[in-house]
């Protein structure tokens, strides 16, 4: 018997950043439904952000993984932290990633914290400014990091091209 060997899927780390229960009003009664946020990332530059709403919460989950999974960004890294600072407002949350040397760790609050290191980043600090709402900020980080440009490697060559060695 011959063994088929699978595409083997790529390995990502799921966090459940947020869970919500909802409650609606209706003539019958009241209506609950649960609402789940989920980040998904490989630790190699890739993060992607899922929301998704259930009866229950198992399969609010599964349908943010699913999200996530399907709407991947990269990010671009240097030397385990942000290529620059950045500063993003998305609705009322302002957030601002700036880069840190080797050591310092992830000096961020909330779910900055998380995404940011799903992404892979180990060494970064910044602040989240204006909003306590979870899911805004997540978003707001979320589209901070898709702004980020890679730091251009450049060597002595390339500045002075005149320069005879």
């Amino acid at each position: 018997m011959i063994e088929q060997s699978l595409p083997e899927e790529k390995k990502f780390e799921e966090k459940v950043l947020i869970i919500r229960r909802v409650s609606k009003k209706t003539p019958g009664g009241n209506y609950v439904t649960f609402s789940a946020l989920v980040a998904v990332g490989d630790k190699k530059g890739r993060i992607g952000i899922g929301l998704g709403r259930g009866l229950e919460v198992p399969p609010a989950i599964h349908k943010a993984i699913t999200y996530a999974k399907k709407h991947l960004i990269k990010v671009p890294l240097y030397k385990n932290t942000l290529p620059h600072e950045i500063k993003f407002k998305y609705k009322a949350a302002r957030v601002l990633l700036k880069p840190a040397p080797e050591g310092t760790g992830l000096k961020l609050g909330s779910v900055a914290r998380v995404i940011l290191d799903l992404v892979g980043v180990s060494n970064a600090s910044g602040k989240i400014i204006g909003s306590r709402n979870q899911i805004a900020n997540t978003y707001a980080v979320l589209e901070a990091l898709k702004r980020l440009r890679p730091k251009i490697q450049s060597s002595n060559n390339k500045l002075n091209p005149k320069s005879k060695s």
